[in-house]
């Protein structure tokens, strides 16, 4: 398990736990369950004090923790039938962004999304789920023949922001999600999207422009990251709690903004605590989102997806 900075006092007790029945392990005279069990109750306690009422600059260190479940992860546990897709048929592939052909539920789907990577291997591979251009445009051909074929796009959203290279930008970088975006609320077909981790910036505008919006209870989504935000407006990123604050970038005061549509409870902890529950959770979320767009001619579903951004703002932020 990796502990996060506000959790190094859990990861006292739960250490101190897993010691006594490591001594107890070695040596089977020994009878420690009691002692190890109070101090699981004392976890407990204050795993639940802990995340009860999580700072906005908290929730994006959980969104960002490197154990919790990825795009693949979800792919790999709800879909069936994956059948990949590569490249933007005009640079390259990106292995920021997967996506193909899929079953959910034996209903076929497209499914779009971030990958970040699970070891240095992977997430140097991957570009820590940053995208290039060619990610959003092989995103672009994906969305146009989900359009053509009339199947419905699942989108899973977990990026820190779009890849600001060099190369990128030479290459359209800000074309590509302005198109990307604009696809979006072109296809005549539902499209979902679920906040994963990290919605980061216009490289999560270009998936999440969606009929249903969803974010996992501990994730984030925003137009900048904090310590950028903290950067430009005090010139210290030192400052990334106080721009957390400000960005609202929780799922909670987005859902009271009007910005999402709903949200996925995690278990207690993180989702990193418990993977299994997590993905289970997204795949019921997914479920009742189809199903309440399964019946929507599609004029309809691209009206009330354009509808549905155009009215963003009109609560005021005072909501």
């Amino acid at each position: 398990m990796n502990y996060l900075e506000f959790e190094k006092p859990l990861a006292e007790i739960e250490g101190k736990a897993e010691e006594l029945r490591a001594l107890a392990r070695a040596n089977k005279e020994m009878d420690v369950e009691r002692e190890a069990a109070a101090l699981d109750r004392k976890a407990e306690t204050l795993l639940k004090d802990l995340y009860k009422d999580l700072t906005p600059w908290r929730k994006c260190q959980v969104a960002r923790h490197p154990d919790r479940p990825h795009c693949k992860d979800y792919i790999d546990a709800l879909f069936t039938e994956y059948t990949p897709l590569a490249g933007d048929r005009n640079f390259a592939d990106d292995h920021a962004v997967m996506g193909g052909l899929a079953r959910f539920n034996d209903q076929p789907v497209v499914v779009i999304g971030h990958e970040k990577g699970n070891d240095t291997k992977s997430r140097i591979e991957r570009n820590f789920g940053m995208a290039r251009p060619e990610g959003y445009r092989k995103a672009i051909r994906l969305m146009d023949m989900a359009h053509r074929f009339g199947l419905p796009v699942v989108t899973l959203v977990d990026t820190p922001g779009a890849y600001p290279g060099k190369g990128a930008e030479e290459r359209g970088q800000a074309e590509a999600i302005a198109r990307s975006t604009e696809k979006c609320l072109q296809i005549a077909v539902p499209l979902i999207s679920v906040v994963i981790g990290e919605g980061g910036s216009g490289g999560a505008v270009a998936f999440a422009t969606a009929n249903r919006i969803a974010m996992l209870e501990h994730s984030v989504y925003s137009v900048i990251s904090p310590e950028g935000c903290a950067s430009i407006l005090w010139k210290d990123a030192e400052k990334m709690r106080e721009a957390a604050e400000a960005l609202r970038l929780t799922a909670q005061d987005l859902q009271k903004l009007g910005v999402i549509d709903r949200i996925i409870k995690e278990p207690l902890g993180g989702a990193q605590r418990d993977r299994k529950e997590t993905i289970e959770a997204v795949g019921k979320a997914l479920e009742t989102m189809l199903k309440e767009l399964s019946g929507k001619k599609p004029d309809a579903l691209v009206k009330e997806r354009r509808q549905k951004f155009l009215d963003m703002g009109s609560k005021g932020l005072a909501a």
